[in-house]
C-alpha cells in the first residue's frame, strides 16, 4: 500500500539534520549517505537472494560486512584514489564490495560480468586498477593469469554467511598495518572527489571511461525523486539489470541505499524466474528496458486473446476507460478491475514501473498506465549519473521521456524549423570528465559547458523532452528528409512475431549517395516453433504483412523500402539493446 506522505519541501529535506555532523558541503558523499540510512533504517531489510531460498540481512549487517572488507583493503595498503575493480553477476557481495571499495576512500570500477576475459583485462588496464573483485568462476583465470601491469584478485564468495568474503590472492592479513592506518586516518573524501569509472562500450580502440563523483551519483538519486517519483523505506526494489551499468547502479541499488529501501538480487532475465521473485519478494518497484515491458505485456495480452475475442475486446474496453480516469482525474481505478490479471502475471504488489535504457512505445507505457500500474519511463546517459529526466506519475505524458529534474538545465542546440536538434545538458549531475582522455572531453561541452549528449529532441513548453534519435543514427532520404530508426523501431514494439527490429540505411542510390531504409529481422522462435515445414515461407509472409501494416501508418519518407530476415539473433548489449553495425551496403 502507498504511504500517504504530505509533499513539503524537498524529499532530501531530512540530510539537513546530518549536515555538519555526518557530512559537510551540499551533498554526502555514498559511504556517508549509507551511514545516514543505517541511523534511519538500521533494522530494515537492506540486501536480500533467492538462492533458491530467501536470505537476507538488513542495513546494520551490511554496514558491518562492508566496514569489515574496508579495513581489510587498506590493511592491504589501498588509498585514496586507487582504482578497484569490480566485476560479477548481481549478488549481495557485489553490493558490499563496491562500497566496501568506497569506504576505503578507493575508486570503484564496476566492469560488465558478460564481457571476454581479455576484454575485462584490457578495461582493468585502462583504468589502472591495482585489485580486482570477480566472481567465483572467473577467479581462478584472473589469479593465474596476472596480465601486467600485475593486480591482486579477490574472489566474491557466493552464499552470505558469517564470512562472505574471503580474500584469497594474498591472504589478508587480520593485523593491522600501523603505518597504512596512519596514512588512511588523514585522508578524507569529499562529494566533489571521483567515486566511480564506468567505461561506456567495448574495448575498440581506446576504452572510454566516464569519470563521477559523489556528488554526481548522490545529487542525481535525490534529485529524480523531486519530480515527484516517490521512493519510502518499505520499497522493495529489483535488481535484475546487471548493476554495472549506470541506470541500474543508480536507479535501482543507490536509489534503495539513500532511502532504507530493500534490494533483491534477480539472477538472469528469464520470465519464469523472474515472475517467481517478483511474487515471493512482494517486488514494489520494478525498474528494466524496453524488451523486458514488452515480453511482460505480451504475455498478458496473449493470455486475454486466448479466452476469446468477447472477452478480450471487453478487457481492452475497460483499460481504455481506466487510462481515461486516472489520466484526466488522478484516480486509479485499474488495480482493482484488473486484479486477477495483475495477480496472474505477478505484478499485483508494484507500485511503480521505469522504463528507460531505450526508447519505449509511447502504446506499452499506456497500457501499462491503463491496468492500473504507475508506469513512467526516464532518460539519461553514462555521462549525466545518468537520470536527467523522469516523467512524473501525477502528470506523465506518454509520448514523452519525461521532465527535467530539478537543478538541471537542458537546452536544444541549432534546433531546425520543428524545434529538433541536439540535446544538452547542465547541472551536478554531468560527469568530471573522460578517465585520462582531456580531448574527448573537451569536445564532449559547449563552450558554455553544456554537455553534449548525441542525442536528438525538442523540449516542449512545459520542459518535457522528445527524443527523435541518436544524432549518429540519422537517415537521410533521396528527398533530403531526416529519418529517425528509433521511431519506426517502436512501431513494432508489440508484434509478438518479431523478437528483434534494427532499422539502417542502405544504400538506396550509392551514386547520389542517397539512403533507403531497411529494416533487419530475426523473428520469434517461440512465436513460429508449430510453424512445420512451411515455416521459412510463413515467416516471410507474416513479417511481410507487419512491415505493411507499419509502413501505412508512417509518412511516406519513413516507409520501409527492404526487408532483411535473419536466421540468427543480432547480439545485443546487456541492456538489451541492438548493437548497431553499419549495413553491408556499407562496409
Amino acid at each position: 500500500m502507498k504511504p500517504v506522505v504530505k509533499r513539503n519541501g524537498t524529499p532530501w529535506d531530512f540530510l539537513d539534520q546530518y549536515r555538519g555532523k555526518t557530512f559537510s558541503g551540499e551533498w554526502p558523499t555514498l559511504p556517508e549517505m549509507f551511514r545516514i540510512t543505517v541511523d534511519r533504517y538500521g533494522t530494515r531489510n537492506c540486501f536480500t537472494i533467492y538462492d533458491p531460498d530467501r536470505i537476507s540481512f538488513d542495513y546494520n549487517e551490511a554496514l558491518r560486512k562492508i566496514e569489515k572488507l574496508s579495513r581489510a583493503l587498506r590493511s592491504r595498503g589501498i588509498k585514496k584514489g586507487d582504482k578497484i575493480a569490480l566485476t560479477g553477476k548481481n549478488s549481495p557481495e557485489w553490493a558490499v564490495a563496491y562500497l566496501a571499495i568506497l569506504f576505503s576512500n578507493a575508486i570503484v570500477v564496476p566492469i560488465d560480468y558478460q564481457l571476454s576475459n581479455q576484454e575485462i583485462e584490457n578495461l582493468i588496464r585502462a583504468s589502472k586498477a591495482k585489485f580486482l573483485f570477480v566472481d567465483e568462476e572467473k577467479f581462478e583465470h584472473f589469479h593465474a593469469s596476472q596480465p601486467e601491469p600485475v593486480f591482486e584478485v579477490f574472489s566474491l564468495r557466493h552464499g552470505i554467511g558469517s564470512y562472505i568474503y574471503e580474500i584469497d590472492a594474498c591472504e589478508i592479513n587480520s593485523e593491522p598495518n600501523p603505518e597504512t592506518n596512519a596514512e588512511t586516518r588523514n585522508e578524507t573524501v569529499n562529494e566533489f572527489d571521483t567515486a566511480a569509472i564506468l567505461f561506456t562500450s567495448g574495448t575498440m580502440g581506446k576504452p572510454k571511461g566516464v569519470m563521477l563523483s559523489h556528488r554526481n551519483l548522490v545529487s542525481d538519486c535525490y534529485l529524480a525523486q523531486g519530480t515527484p517519483f516517490d521512493v519510502y523505506h518499505t520499497d522493495i526494489f529489483y535488481a535484475i539489470l546487471p548493476l554495472h551499468h549506470a541506470y541500474t547502479m543508480l536507479a535501482v541499488f543507490i536509489e534503495a541505499i539513500s532511502t532504507g529501501a530493500e534490494v533483491v538480487f534477480g539472477k538472469k532475465m528469464v520470465v519464469q524466474v523472474m515472475l517467481h521473485d517478483l511474487k515471493a519478494a512482494k517486488i514494489t518497484m520494478l525498474l528494466g528496458v524496453p524488451m523486458l515491458f514488452n515480453k511482460l505485456l505480451a504475455g498478458i495480452l496473449r493470455g486475454l486473446r486466448d479466452k476469446g475475442i468477447a472477452v478480450y475486446g471487453i478487457v481492452r474496453f475497460l483499460m481504455t476507460i481506466s487510462g481515461f480516469i486516472k489520466k484526466t482525474f488522478g484516480v486509479n481505478p485499474g488495480k482493482r478491475i484488473f486484479h486477477a490479471i495483475l495477480d496472474k502475471a505477478s505484478l499485483t504488489t508494484l507500485r511503480t514501473c521505469i522504463s528507460g535504457g531505450g526508447p519505449l512505445a509511447p502504446s506499452v507505457f499506456r497500457q501499462y498506465n491503463q491496468l492500473g500500474l504507475d508506469f513512467v519511463q526516464g532518460y539519461g546517459l553514462t555521462e549525466t549519473s545518468p537520470i536527467i529526466n523522469l516523467n512524473p506519475i501525477e502528470h506523465y505524458k506518454e509520448t514523452s521521456v519525461g521532465k527535467v529534474l530539478p537543478h538541471i538545465e537542458e537546452k536544444i542546440l541549432d534546433p531546425d524549423e520543428s524545434g529538433v536538434g541536439e540535446v544538452a545538458v547542465k547541472g551536478p549531475v554531468v560527469m568530471q570528465g573522460y578517465y585520462e582522455m582531456p580531448e574527448e572531453t573537451e569536445k564532449s561541452f559547449t563552450p558554455d559547458g553544456f554537455f553534449k549528449t548525441g542525442d536528438l529532441g525538442y523540449l516542449d513548453s512545459e520542459n518535457y523532452l522528445y527524443l527523435t534519435g541518436r544524432a549518429k543514427n540519422v537517415i537521410v532520404t533521396e528527398g533530403g528528409k531526416n529519418v529517425y530508426p528509433e521511431e519506426i523501431e517502436n512501431e513494432f514494439q508489440l508484434f509478438d512475431e518479431i523478437d528483434q527490429i534494427l532499422v539502417r540505411p542502405y544504400a538506396h542510390d550509392p551514386k547520389n549517395k542517397s539512403e533507403g531504409i531497411e529494416a533487419v529481422v530475426f523473428p520469434s522462435p517461440e512465436f513460429f516453433k508449430n510453424a512445420g515445414a512451411a515455416v521459412k515461407e510463413q515467416i516471410k509472409s507474416r513479417i511481410s504483412a507487419i512491415v505493411s501494416e507499419v509502413n501505412a501508418r508512417l509518412l511516406p519518407y519513413q516507409k520501409i523500402e527492404k526487408t532483411t530476415i535473419l536466421d540468427d539473433p543480432m547480439e545485443m548489449t546487456t541492456t538489451k539493446k541492438i548493437k548497431r553495425k553499419k549495413s553491408d551496403d556499407e562496409e
